[in-house]
């Protein structure tokens, strides 16, 4: 009976993953960013700077405010928004792979030792990310399954749910969806959503947030 209880706790527990994931990855409208709509900050410039380097689009989502990203020693990021009035944040990370990659083709031919494929480095930063958020690794995670994939034109991607840690760093909130999505030879996106409730508003949040960056084809 109890192995019955585990089972149906294990499909229920996927199932409100899936949910979570098919809520941010919705097509919604958003609005581009233009001077004239949104401030043309430092923080905003140099973000796109490295989108561009990483072939990566940006479109800013209806609603946010621009804030502070998080750049310390404890976390480093991008850019960062959040929903004024509401209890939720997204901060965004962006990274070429362009150069790793010709470095360790570069290395194929080496006699010293060769480097660690980049095409694989998302994970382990990813999970660098989420113990440092949640202090363990009894976090839950999923590889993102290739229809969604597509629609940011991905190669591979996991999520992680995290129940996070007690810290002014991340404003005390209590969870957050972590993405990471790695388009072959030429970059990564990590994107954590913050929020104190993992009700309805929370996905409808996330869906006002959804598909700010995508691939370029």
């Amino acid at each position: 009976m109890d192995g019955v209880l585990k089972q149906i706790k294990q499909i229920l527990i996927t199932a409100a993953l899936m949910l979570i994931i098919n809520s941010i990855m919705a097509q919604v409208q958003h609005t581009a960013v233009s001077h004239q709509k949104h401030p043309s900050s430092k923080q905003l410039k140099d973000f796109l700077n490295l989108m561009a380097q990483a072939n990566i689009t940006f479109n800013y989502p209806k609603g946010f405010k621009e804030i502070n990203a998080p750049n310390n020693e404890y976390f480093s990021f991008d850019y960062a928004l959040d929903l004024p009035g509401r209890d939720f944040e997204i901060w965004f990370r962006v990274k070429s792979e362009k150069q790793d990659w010709a470095s360790y083709q570069n290395s194929l031919n080496s006699t010293d030792s060769q480097l660690a494929n980049p095409d694989s480095s998302y994970m382990a930063t990813a999970k660098a990310e989420a113990i440092a958020l949640t202090g363990d690794t009894s976090y839950f995670i999923r590889t993102i399954p290739p229809n969604i994939l597509a629609r940011y034109r991905a190669d591979a991607g996991k999520s992680y749910l995290l129940t996070l840690l007690d810290l002014p760093e991340t404003k005390h909130y209590k969870y957050a969806l972590l993405i990471t999505l790695q388009k072959y030879h030429t970059g990564t996106i990590m994107v954590v959503c913050f929020t104190n409730e993992k009700g309805p508003e929370f996905f409808k949040e996330m869906n006002e947030a959804s598909n700010c960056l995508k691939f370029k084809p």
